[in-house]
């Protein structure tokens, strides 16, 4: 298998740049940004002192505070519970559905939940209930939420050509919640230092440190997460979705497909911000994998894609 993905990663290596046109990765983050910038324009005035007063003076601005022992603890020993995983993971996707919703098409989203789900239960996760759609929009792209929220664009889904690479598919953005790429990011994220105390407390307050997230949540999913974290996921993806039975060339196959679409197609605009070239991603897998799952038998099951309306 490495020297069939080298080969195809070779080939399509020439195929390069970012696509021109409607700014899909603008509109999601921008819509995502939304429920952040209107609790700022609610935000009370801060009452003046009056004349003379040196309590203005005396307290410095918020942002300006020591972090305390307790949100430090968080950032450096601190993790996410599966309830506020899940709470932040829902936050970001009701505000991505808001910007772009699904597919209205009940057999098409009942049978990608039945893929998934049944790609989901190889990794063994038991804390978590995956959700599962194929947003309306003609980019091509695929996204991955903290929680077990995963979607797929209809234009990506238009381009499958049987089950096992939307097994493949579905497999990558399960691993970007298996291995937790989202939150890691969140944790490091500038934010931390302000929300660390709230994100290890059970108050009710937790609530609002999911709204504040909403802002690094939408530069995420806008902007993708770093290469070594895409390497990771298709990694990880192709091997939950070989132990699903699905052939493991489905998701190899999908990123050949994506690599000779016109450079200037405006579908692939998102997908180029947010993820390595599909040829470096090959090159990727061909290196990790070395043959070791040469030998494994799976279904591509072409004949039991739905076909979408």
């Amino acid at each position: 298998m490495k020297t069939k993905l080298m080969v195809l990663a070779i080939a399509l290596a020439s195929v390069s740049g970012v696509a021109m046109g409607f700014d899909f990765g603008k509109l999601l983050e921008d819509r995502l940004n939304q429920e952040l910038n209107k609790d700022k324009k609610t935000q009370p005035a801060t009452t003046p002192s009056p004349e003379g007063s040196q309590s203005a003076a005396a307290s410095p601005p918020t942002s300006k505070q020591k972090v305390d022992v307790g949100q430090l603890g968080f950032a450096l020993f601190g993790d996410y519970s599966p309830e506020e995983e899940n709470r932040i993971g829902k936050q970001i996707s009701g505000n991505l559905l808001g910007a772009v919703p699904l597919v209205r098409d009940d057999g098409l989203q009942r049978y990608v939940n039945l893929v998934g789900n049944w790609v989901a239960l190889q990794t063994g996760r038991k804390n978590t209930t995956w959700h599962f759609g194929v947003l309306d929009s003609e980019d091509i792209n695929a996204f991955a939420a903290p929680g077990g929220y995963i979607f797929l664009t209809k234009g990506l889904y238009r381009r499958l050509n049987n089950e096992a690479e939307l097994a493949g598919v579905l497999g990558h953005e399960i691993a970007h919640v298996t291995q937790r790429h989202h939150l890691k990011v969140l944790k490091k994220s500038s934010l931390i230092g302000a929300l660390g105390q709230a994100a290890s407390s059970k108050a009710k307050s937790s609530d609002q440190m999911v709204q504040n997230l909403i802002g690094n949540g939408a530069e995420i999913m806008a902007r993708g997460l770093d290469k070594e974290a895409e390497f990771e996921a298709d990694r990880v993806g192709i091997v939950f979705a070989a132990r699903a039975g699905y052939d493991v060339w489905g998701l190899p196959n999908v990123l050949q497909d994506m690599a000779a679409l016109p450079a200037k197609d405006s579908r692939t605009s998102l997908l180029y911000k947010t993820h390595p070239h599909p040829a470096d991603r090959l090159a990727a897998l061909g290196e990790a994998v070395d043959g070791r799952l040469d030998g494994i038998q799976g279904k591509e099951l072409a004949n039991r894609l739905y076909k979408i309306r």
